[in-house]
């Protein structure tokens, strides 16, 4: 029997069921997958946010897993047993069925969990340096460097070269520094803080937090607007002349699409790695849901089958 979470109304992981389901065999060009373990993301709690149409009841929740190929339709380079990650909606079940063309080998560097979150924060990260054209020996703002986005982000920059002021809670600052950022502590006089961290200026700045304040010091030490992107704050984005990434944008998908392999190269190579925070069953769900939502130690959560 294979087992699917559903969110059977708006709200929090209260909402979620565990529900039985079928998945279906792959037809041409398609991979089975028997899931060993369920990225956790802050975009599955939104998907699940109040105040949507309840006409798009229930809702598949999750966007990322890692697993073992167990079928594959004709026209499929995989061959039974491989262990492989990819993005799948509804990606909280223990089985999925999807494109071939959007799986990847998993690198053996990195674990079931590890791998489960690789690829939705990874993208991410490499949509915000690309689009802010970060290139070696720049230094560049990083707003919310301790959360998962950001910590991909800083090791990406240090494959490229680009040195990286991130903003963080004091408590973080070792975990920043562990992945080669420069942390500064957020809130008043974090200008101060910046400047005096980048003497030679800060060609671009990265927004994760959305905050009023990742905003204006951003927009005081970056000249070029179109080098500030943010993936958090969409509407001061578009009144105050920078750049938001992400769905509404219509380069996100493409590149990010692109991008992958290249992201799953780099975690083969060492060069990129998934801090865990924790791991839950999967019958679980609900509690892995609710400390996603709640102050928790920086790194990732993941769903673990069998």
């Amino acid at each position: 029997m294979n087992y699917r979470w559903e969110a059977v109304d708006f709200g929090g992981p209260e909402v979620l069921r565990r529900i039985e389901v079928e998945v279906p065999e792959p037809k041409g060009g398609e991979v089975r997958i028997d899931v060993r373990a369920c990225g956790i993301n802050p975009a599955d709690a939104k998907h699940i946010a109040p105040g949507q149409d309840r006409s798009l009841l229930p809702l598949k929740i999750g966007f990322e897993v890692s697993g073992v190929v167990s079928a594959a339709g004709g026209g499929a380079d995989f061959s039974l047993g491989e262990e492989v990650l990819c993005l799948a909606s509804g990606g909280y079940a223990t089985a999925v069925t999807v494109p071939a063309s959007g799986v990847h080998r998993k690198p053996a560097t990195l674990t079931f969990p590890e791998a489960a979150n690789l690829l939705l924060v990874g993208t991410t990260a490499a949509d915000l340096l690309h689009t802010a054209g970060a290139a070696s020996g720049e230094t560049v703002l990083l707003h919310g460097a301790a959360g998962a986005v950001g910590v991909s982000v800083l090791q990406q920059a240090r494959v490229l070269g680009v040195r990286v002021i991130g903003t963080a809670s004091a408590a973080n600052f070792a975990f920043v520094e562990r992945f080669g950022g420069v942390p500064v502590e957020y809130g008043p006089g974090l200008l101060d803080r910046v400047l005096a961290a980048a003497p030679q200026g800060v060609a671009a700045a990265l927004d994760t937090v959305g905050s009023a304040e990742a905003g204006d010091v951003s927009l005081a030490v970056v000249k070029d607007r179109s080098r500030v992107v943010t993936i958090a704050d969409a509407p001061r984005a578009k009144a105050d002349g920078y750049v938001f990434v992400g769905a509404s944008n219509p380069a996100s998908g493409p590149y990010r699409a692109h991008a992958a392999p290249r992201i799953v190269t780099v975690a083969a190579g060492g060069g990129l790695v998934v801090p865990m925070a924790a791991t839950f069953p999967f019958d679980d769900a609900p509690a892995a849901l609710a400390m996603l939502t709640s102050p928790h130690p920086p790194g990732k959560i993941a769903l673990t089958v069998g």
